[in-house]
């Protein structure tokens, strides 16, 4: 493979590899810009590249191109002639369309380039075939916790589950007690964690929102990550909490109790109440002990956020490579972010395990367009502020990125937001683009750790559920060293690979569920970011 081409072909295809292929590393002459695809009429920039430089690129007409203007690193410069009106290309797909014409080595951005609702040709099926697992002696491994119903926990909390916000400030107090010394020396309990919100009131029953709401509450109080939970209320709320129960076929017991405020004689009384509950349920979570789980047990959240130019070229394949290794051992692989999917969602169908898996994935791009325009929006919206820094320009192109953090795995199920992940393999949830309430779809659903790939330098934790950052240039990485993970700028500057940065995410992901400390972990963040998602009008 040349050095001026880096492997990322998104291009529908027969029986695609089991994992991405490599960048190539060690190249003795690495040009300025990395081009994705042969199809391709843009390049990205490996570093910021001057007016007049030589691009480097071998190939009909390429031979002697140079920049016209100065192009920032990340962003994309022109590699031929595009007329007004014609498609622009990258990852061998259609990224937008020309707002006027655009000369050969000119700075490709949203001064020139505009997003077009292209439609995409679905092939269901076409390239879905049986996940290549390893033989079970050489399956990984992880130390986790085995819970009572089976599943594996990565951590080993104490949750209190606010049903509504009215009881928000009683669930911090009891929370800010336990991380005042209220653990006495309990060192198997990861913490007591407040998990509140700004709904539970004022919402249809009969509507969606009430839906997610309480599918994400029980699924929380269900997750793995928990040894034990107390759901708090205030009493007279909309969202009763034995309704929460009974969402997710939950009952009262020793370690999952419920308190309300107005039952309770007050703020104070509810508070010593729950203190109460929990040191009732510390003895039964520090006896739980990490033992050897298959990865079976193991439910990686896939996400990014702070996206750039780099992403789709160098974190995201990297988590995809791991991904696959993941569902490669048995375990699950869960994708989201579904307006960050459109445009590139007939790369998905095409790896479904049957027609009914695709068509509910079309279905879900449907809803979406339909929820958008009722709300005098449109998708293309997406592509934030950072992104576009960061050189990104169309939700079509963020998107054709984005997708490739779900590696090549058949597509074994689609899961509307928050649905209880009852499957292996790779999977998708249907969220919203915006992390926190992206990520909390999928803990909700199960997952009991999260792989965040970012560009511009996201540095959120998401608790109870470990959170991996993952840089996608060396620049940011150093820069933001004391939040980082993983750095696999490497592949951006051709000293590293896709595979060999993919395998460092897959070893980190086991080392992390083992009970290694991620860098979020270790400044205990992940408070905050418990944001079901806000759905429907509030009357």
């Amino acid at each position: 493979m040349s050095a001026d081409t880096v492997s990322a072909d998104l291009s529908p295809a027969p029986a695609p590899a089991p994992a991405p292929a490599s960048a190539t590393a060690g190249a003795a002459a690495v040009p300025p810009v990395i081009r994705l695809h042969a199809d391709d009429t843009v390049a990205v920039a490996r570093a910021a590249i001057a007016a007049g430089t030589a691009l480097g690129l071998c190939g009909p007409g390429l031979a002697g191109l140079a920049a016209t203007a100065d192009i920032p690193r990340g962003h994309k410069v022109a590699l031929a002639a595009v007329p007004a009106g014609a498609a622009v290309r990258k990852y061998g797909q259609i990224i937008g369309h020309a707002r006027a014409d655009i000369a050969a080595g000119d700075h490709v951005h949203v001064h020139n380039l505009t997003m077009t609702d292209e439609a995409v040709t679905h092939a269901f099926c076409a390239d879905a075939r049986p996940v290549p697992l390893l033989p079970g002696p050489e399956r990984a491994t992880f130390q986790g916790y085995l819970r009572a119903d089976g599943q594996v926990g990565t951590r080993n909390y104490i949750g209190l589950i606010t049903s509504v916000n009215c009881s928000a400030t009683v669930a911090r107090a009891v929370a800010g007690h336990f991380a005042g010394g209220g653990l006495k020396g309990r060192r198997n309990v990861d913490g007591v964690v407040a998990l509140t919100h700004g709904g539970g009131c004022a919402i249809n029953t009969a509507g969606e929102g009430y839906r997610f709401l309480t599918r994400t509450l029980s699924g929380y109080a269900r997750n793995p990550n928990f040894a034990g939970i107390v759901m708090l209320g205030l009493g007279c709320e909309t969202n009763q909490i034995d309704q929460v129960l009974a969402a997710g076929g939950l009952s009262e017991g020793p370690m999952l109790h419920s308190l309300t405020i107005q039952r309770s004689g007050g703020t104070r009384k509810t508070i010593a109440a729950a203190i109460e509950a929990v040191e009732a349920m510390l003895d039964g979570a520090e006896a739980a002990q990490r033992t050897a789980q298959p990865l079976s047990g193991l439910k990686l959240a896939l996400q990014c956020g702070g996206s750039d130019g780099y992403s789709g070229i160098s974190a995201n394949p990297a988590l995809g490579y791991a991904a696959d290794l993941i569902v490669m051992n048995g375990g699950t692989a869960v994708l989201s972010e579904t307006p960050e999917i459109y445009g590139a969602e007939h790369l998905l169908t095409r790896r479904a395990v049957s027609p009914a898996v695709a068509e509910k994935l079309v279905a879900r791009i449907d809803w979406w367009r339909d929820y958008t325009a009722r709300n005098g929006a449109e998708l293309n919206n997406n592509p934030s502020h950072g992104n576009k820094a960061g050189g990104l320009t169309t939700i079509l192109e963020k998107s054709l990125g984005a997708v490739a953090k779900g590696g090549s795995m058949p597509l074994e199920a689609v899961y509307e937001y928050a649905e209880r992940i009852d499957r292996t393999g790779f999977v998708f949830m249907d969220t919203p683009g915006y992390d926190p309430v992206a990520v909390t779809g999928q803990v909700a659903g199960g997952c009991n750790i999260v792989a965040f790939t970012t560009g511009r330098g996201s540095v959120s934790g998401f608790k109870p559920a470990p959170c991996i950052k993952i840089a996608t240039n060396s620049d940011m990485y150093a820069h933001m060293a004391e939040d980082m993970d993983i750095n696999c700028g490497g592949i951006v500057t051709g000293e590293d690979t896709i595979e060999a940065a993919g395998r460092r995410i897959f070893d980190k992901v086991l080392a992390v569920a083992s009970g290694e400390t991620s860098l979020s972990e270790g400044f205990d963040y992940g408070d905050n970011e418990f944001v079901p998602w806000p759905l429907g009008a509030v009357t």
